[in-house]
């Protein structure tokens, strides 16, 4: 039987969303509407020392003032320690996840592909938790990028699910809360592709059904780098959101009449419920700026 269509929006709170934040969230939201499901939202404040103080209410009023509203209460990783703390223990008692006290510069040695099980140590206090990788290809069919493989032993191998300090990595809290919320569609940012088959590799270990993927090209930032908060990106403007939504339009493949730029939100996204398509989604890897940023910037 065919999922009800769920689909996400997770942004990290280490500081305001930007342009590029925008183009991801309001492709996910219209994909979701489209479909008539549900857009929830998820705040990835898994990593205490890359939050900014703030970020997440500043974040839920971005996403407010651009009439991205999402359904029920957001999910907050930090409130989740025990689930990933239940799933790491089912995948050691399984014999899918091992101890590991490896060190980076141990790692390095190895040309930075962990050696496996072989390396496994007992229980103790100062060990990282990896997931065991098979030695094959794996692959993925992604809306939008098409067929994406790797073999995951030889990409770095064994990865991380548990760090040594006890925090949990992306990796298990993303594909964890993706089964647990019963989400379907994932719409992100490109540079994220490379998590993906590590993420379906979780999936599988817990036997949890994987969503879709479509992955959308990262936003360049008038430099031609990619538009980051670690960059400097420019926040979104909540007092004057109507230019920088109608740039975003023609950026999730939609084409609006100039005029439209001249109306607002609520008009807007109206206008791009009613023309949205999926296949009309753009693909490759990287999007050149708009010409939105470049006259901000100039």
């Amino acid at each position: 039987m065919k999922r009800a269509y769920v689909g996400r929006f997770a942004p990290t709170p280490s500081g305001p969303l930007h342009f590029g934040s925008l183009v991801t969230a309001l492709a996910s939201w219209l994909d979701a509407r489209h479909h008539g499901g549900r857009w929830l939202l998820r705040v990835d404040d898994l990593d205490p020392p890359r939050q900014q103080p703030g970020a997440v209410d500043t974040i839920l009023h971005q996403l407010d003032r651009f009439g991205l509203h999402w359904d029920g209460a957001p999910l907050h990783q930090s409130r989740r320690a025990d689930a990933y703390d239940a799933a790491v223990e089912r995948l050691l008692a399984g014999k899918q996840a091992f101890y590991c006290t490896l060190s980076r510069k141990q790692l390095q040695a190895l040309d930075n592909v962990h050696p496996g099980p072989a390396a496994a140590q007992p229980p103790g206090p100062d060990r990282a938790v990896r997931l065991t990788v098979p030695d094959a290809e794996r692959c993925f069919e992604d809306r939008l990028q098409g067929r994406v493989c790797a073999n995951l032993a030889r990409e770095g191998g064994p990865f991380v699910i548990r760090r040594r300090d006890g925090l949990f990595a992306y990796q298990l809290a993303c594909a964890l809360d993706d089964a647990d919320q019963g989400i379907t569609d994932v719409v992100r940012g490109s540079d994220l592709l490379a998590s993906t088959l590590r993420q379906l590799r979780v999936l599988e270990c817990l036997a949890a059904p994987p969503p879709r993927y479509a992955h959308l090209p990262v936003i360049m930032d008038p430099t031609g780098g990619k538009m980051s908060k670690s960059a400097g990106a420019a926040a979104l403007d909540p007092d004057h959101p109507a230019p920088a939504l109608f740039a975003a339009l023609a950026c999730v493949g939609l084409a609006p009449e100039p005029a439209l730029g001249r109306a607002g939100i609520d008009e807007q996204l109206a206008w791009a419920r009613a023309h949205w398509r999926p296949a009309l989604l753009p693909g490759g890897r990287r999007q050149p700026p708009p010409a939105f940023l470049r006259t901000e910037r100039d």
